[in-house]
């Protein structure tokens, strides 16, 4: 990313008149020369601020201050929760209603959020009230009082052989918590260990609670670093200033520890750690590596309760928690101390929202260490084209690993070509006869299939019908556990036919093969050996995961059948064999990102095997095996494929080479958002493309249509963005809704 931080234009404004009745009891003021009066943000797509009058027995209020203010005209009004945004605006409108209630005193959002919150709402021209909204957890943008910081209450072991009899509920509960090393409340209760458990425990004298201080003599000891990472480390300065460092390093070479290392440095300074990690799935295995180093961690991610996110939001504010780890949206963690960021696979598209405020935390990260004059590091094994632009550009530091972290090879690629050849669910006798032979010598497969279900489609043998989503362009997947027919799009889920609709056939088969299907097939072909499977149908729950990620780590030999869940980030040590299914569909994207994607995707799941003292190998199933990526990539790794494809996307003139912004518009009515998108002037210095239907026309009963905006220019692209949204406010109906993507991970 390469941004113009800078916030050189106020948002619009709105001085409510009120002449209309307010719910509350107290009368509309006209401000004279004492009175008070504040502008307001709610949470509406509205891109603009309200005045209010600031009642006089009020303290003074303060930018970032959450207040209750009646909201709408009439009968309609009613109180809502806004930020105040100016003081005494110069402009303000004759009459003003007063604000209803002050929450804050002094203000709960810092200046520094507040400052960001303005950079959000420009960049990604997205109205300012929902840019706070998303800021705030949702407990906080209600009408009550703050929640304690409760639940940090830190448990460690206080005797390691404890007698707990046959009490099988607490030994589970003691022997988890002896490999975590420490655990707060909050993680305690996510690990499914009830708060009995833990006072059953502590009345034995089995566990106890602790200071960080307490426990700095249990925490383990960092291992002797590499030579390239002793080199890496004397390269990086975290007490320096702003500046962003980029460690791509092949999976495995140690970057972890790397970063373990460097916030060591931030906190003898007694400064705040953010880390984000793209997925929920990585946050369990990080927390624990980084409570073994350093104690005490806090996490934040969707699968926490509202009032869990509302107390760990206190606990950085009030500065008792000094790491912090969490995905994308612990961005905004209100830490007054942070001394460094860490965004570890910043490559992932998760770290984009795909919706209402389109943010990348990954360049938000660096916006906010800029802004607090801070070091940002980013890793991975696959840096985004953008980071290794940046990097090319002496933007920023480029620092490599080559090797891995104890001597282990990185695994050799192999292609297999089946065309011709005959499937048995999906997967070739000859990838079955490779799986058994390590299996047989004491190693875990992992089988990788990115398709959730049984099979991606139901057709009808005779007239070639297939099952589709009424509301969305796309098939329904199949699944069998229970059966039904599911859109993965907009969620519509359906009964399995037992004859075809279209012509009374009573065959109907399963085309195409996903992670149900392999789990069914692998399990009858090796029923000598447990199976696994990991994707979101099968892991929905934080302790199920966990729970997953033990049995693997024991180390017996067996399969492992995932999705993405399974290729980011984890370590399996006893992982000898990869085997990749179902790529060849992917290789036809439109999407000029996919080849990187692909690249990146085929190069962090052949990172899991042969992580440790035996070497591993990685197997792709395909009809394309001539395809020049997969050369590529066996030739001269991700760091080849990189290169020349940031040299095609220069000579094509796409992103990371010029910025980009869709446009896109949506409507019940087939045409509706085709119209309104052809208000959309031109503009020198900017490439219009569209209007054109998505890739995916219609989904969820909306027709989809979008404009590509290019610019050789960041700043000319902005000022057509700014234009098009007075446009495109002032012209949309309310049948169409509009939104705009800046730096858009897909174009899709």
């Amino acid at each position: 990313m390469a941004v113009d931080i800078r916030h050189n234009s106020q948002p619009a404004f709105i001085s409510l008149d009120m002449s209309a009745t307010s719910k509350t009891s107290a009368r509309e003021q006209a401000p004279g020369d004492s009175a008070r009066s504040i502008r307001v943000v709610v949470p509406r797509p509205m891109r603009s601020g309200f005045d209010y009058a600031v009642p006089d027995d009020w303290p003074e209020p303060q930018v970032g201050a959450r207040v209750s203010v009646s909201f709408g005209r009439g009968a309609s009004a009613r109180d809502i929760i806004g930020i105040v945004t100016q003081l005494n605006p110069d402009d303000v409108h004759a009459r003003l209603k007063p604000a209803t209630r002050l929450l804050d005193n002094p203000a709960l959002l810092p200046e520094e959020l507040v400052r960001l919150a303005h950079w959000l709402s420009t960049y990604y021209h997205h109205p300012l009230g929902e840019v706070f909204a998303t800021l705030l957890p949702s407990a906080l943008r209600r009408d009550s009082n703050l929640p304690e910081a409760r639940g940090s209450r830190r448990w460690v072991i206080a005797c390691a052989d404890a007698d707990l009899g046959r009490a099988h509920v607490q030994r589970q509960a003691f022997e988890w918590l002896t490999e975590q090393r420490s655990a707060t409340d909050d993680e305690l209760r996510q690990a499914g260990i009830s708060s009995a458990t833990v006072r059953a425990l502590a009345a034995r004298g089995a566990i106890t609670t602790s200071t960080d201080i307490d426990v700095q003599h249990q925490l383990e000891s960092p291992p002797a670093p590499t030579e390239e990472q002793a080199s890496a480390l004397a390269q990086i300065e975290v007490n320096d200033g702003f500046g962003c460092t980029l460690i791509d390093g092949v999976t495995g070479s140690g970057k972890t520890e790397l970063y373990l290392r460097l916030i060591e440095q931030v906190l003898s300074q007694g400064r705040q750690v953010l880390v984000l990690v793209p997925e929920i799935s990585l946050t369990p295995q990080t927390v624990a590596r980084f409570s073994a180093r350093f104690g005490a961690v806090d996490s934040q991610h969707s699968a926490l309760s509202d009032g869990e996110r509302a107390r760990s939001w206190m606990r950085c504010q009030s500065g008792e928690t000094r790491i912090v780890i969490g995905t994308r949206s612990a961005v905004f963690a209100p830490l007054n101390e942070l001394g460094l960021i860490v965004v570890d696979e910043e490559h992932d598209g998760s770290f984009k929202q795909q919706d209402g405020l389109r943010y990348n935390a990954r360049d938000v990260a660096l916006v906010r260490a800029r802004n607090l004059n801070i070091p940002v590091v980013l890793g991975s094994a696959t840096p985004a084209l953008e980071s290794l632009g940046n990097a090319k550009a002496g933007r920023y530091q480029h620092v490599t690993l080559t090797r891995r972290a104890g001597g282990a090879e990185l695994p050799g690629l192999q292609v297999l070509d089946i065309r011709g050849h005959s499937l048995v669910g999906g997967i070739s006798p000859d990838l079955i006869r490779v799986m058994r032979s390590h299996l047989d010598n004491k190693g875990q497969v992992l089988v990788f299939i990115n398709r959730r279900g049984f099979a991606p489609a139901l057709m009808c043998t005779d007239c070639r019908w297939i099952a589709s989503c009424e509301a969305c362009d796309a098939k329904l997947t199949l699944h069998r556990q229970p059966a039904h027919l599911r859109c993965h799009h907009c969620g519509h889920g359906e009964a399995v036919p037992a004859k075809c609709p279209a012509c009374d056939n009573m065959e109907l088969t399963s085309v195409g093969t996903g992670t149900q299907r392999s789990e069914e097939e692998l399990s009858a072909r090796f029923p000598d050996f447990p199976l696994i499977r990991i994707d979101r149908d099968s892991t929905r729950s934080k302790a199920r995961l966990e729970a997953h990620l033990d049995t693997i780590n024991k180390g017996e030999p067996m399969i492992l059948i995932g999705t993405q869940m399974l290729a980011k980030g984890h370590h399996f040590p006893d992982v000898t064999l990869v085997v990749v299914l179902g790529i060849d569909g992917a290789l036809t994207s439109v999407d000029f990102r996919a080849p990187e994607r692909i690249a990146a995707l085929l190069t962090q799941v052949a990172g899991r095997a042969g992580r440790a003292e035996r070497p591993g190998s990685v197997w792709i199933q395909t009809l394309q095996p001539e395809h020049p990526l997969f050369a590529c990539l066996a030739d001269h790794g991700y760091s080849g494929f990189a290169q020349l494809e940031l040299a095609q996307r220069q000579a094509a003139g796409l992103p990371p080479e010029v910025p980009l912004a869709i446009v896109r518009a949506e409507s019940r009515h087939p045409t509706a958002g085709s119209e309104l998108l052809n208000t959309l002037g031109d503009y020198a210095g900017v490439t219009k493309l569209g209007p054109a239907p998505a890739p995916m026309h219609r989904r969820d009963e909306r027709f989809r249509w979008q404009v590509l905006l290019l610019a050789q220019e960041r700043r000319a692209l902005h000022a057509a963005l700014a234009a098009h949204v007075e446009t495109l406010g002032n012209q949309a109906s309310r049948q169409v809704r509009w939104s705009i993507d800046v730096d858009p991970f897909d174009t899709l």
